[in-house]
């Protein structure tokens, strides 16, 4: 399909057929141009349609060309079926939607892992990332805590961490019923892990406790609280970014991806 080379940047659009979610899958794929046999990193983005929305080719060419980014191979996955394809795996909303994010996961692991491997030989794919916007965020957080062996790296902006078991006028309970929260509180600590979160101070204006802090924020604090009391530590383990005037929407998470990019494959500096 189709390539684009822009200078110190390969940009290849690629399909595969997924037998685990019975569609077509598009990809964006973007690697350095430079050596052909080299080892990379692996960085997975979900919803990797909105990617041409950020300039995203341009922006990983200029972190590239001014040496600041070691290598990374970016693979954007265009969505599906968003409220069925992402979400906790095996625990659906009080909606019953993220029915599928289960078999999302197993097209990552199982089919797109070795379609990357399988179409560019070449590469020795090191550590491995993956990352989201809103329910996709949701969905690269999970797929993280559930398959720590295979990803070190989860980046989450504007997470919906609001995922919950019961509807807010149903009896819920934030303390038991967001179920991103509840997963990390009956899990274990996985050492290696780093997490990347970020908000905007616009993300919404929903304040479900009343407590004077909108929910995309809360539940934002919320999640990094679990993760500190399971023992990773902020600034080495866990980062936080909260962008004062950023919306829900491709142009903030535009924004706000250079420093995330930075913060993982800044040379010689992580991941490890």
């Amino acid at each position: 399909m189709a390539s684009t080379k822009l200078k110190n940047i390969i940009s290849e659009q690629k399909k595969l057929y997924s037998a685990s979610l019975e569609r077509d899958v598009m990809v964006d794929v973007y690697y350095p141009a430079t050596s052909t046999s080299r080892e990379l990193s692996l960085l997975l983005i979900n919803d990797g349609q909105d990617l041409p929305k950020m300039d995203f080719a341009n922006m990983l060419k200029k972190l590239t060309r001014s040496g600041q980014l070691s290598d990374v191979m970016v693979v954007g996955i265009h969505a599906g079926d968003r409220l069925s394809e992402y979400g906790t795996a095996g625990i659906p909303d009080f909606k019953g939607r993220g029915e599928k994010s289960a078999l999302y996961q197993q097209f990552i692991l199982q089919e797109l892992l070795v379609f990357i491997n399988d179409s560019w030989p070449n590469f020795k794919l090191k550590a491995k990332a993956i990352v989201g916007f809103s329910l996709g965020a949701l969905s690269a957080l999970d797929t993280v805590l559930n398959h720590p062996g295979v990803f070190s790296i989860a980046g989450m902006f504007s997470g919906s961490f609001w995922w919950r078991t019961k509807d807010i006028d149903d009896g819920y309970d934030e303390n038991t019923d967001r179920i991103i929260h509840q997963k990390l509180r009956n899990g274990v600590y996985q050492a290696g892990l780093k997490f990347y979160f970020t908000t905007g101070s616009l993300d919404e204006t929903a304040d479900r406790n009343n407590n004077g802090i909108i929910d995309s924020i809360d539940d934002t604090v919320a999640l990094i609280s679990e993760l500190e009391k399971k023992g990773y530590k902020q600034g080495s383990d866990v980062n936080y970014i909260n962008y004062e005037g950023g919306k829900h929407d491709v142009e903030t998470w535009g924004k706000a991806m250079p420093a995330f990019l930075l913060w993982g494959w800044v040379k010689n500096k992580r991941p490890s």
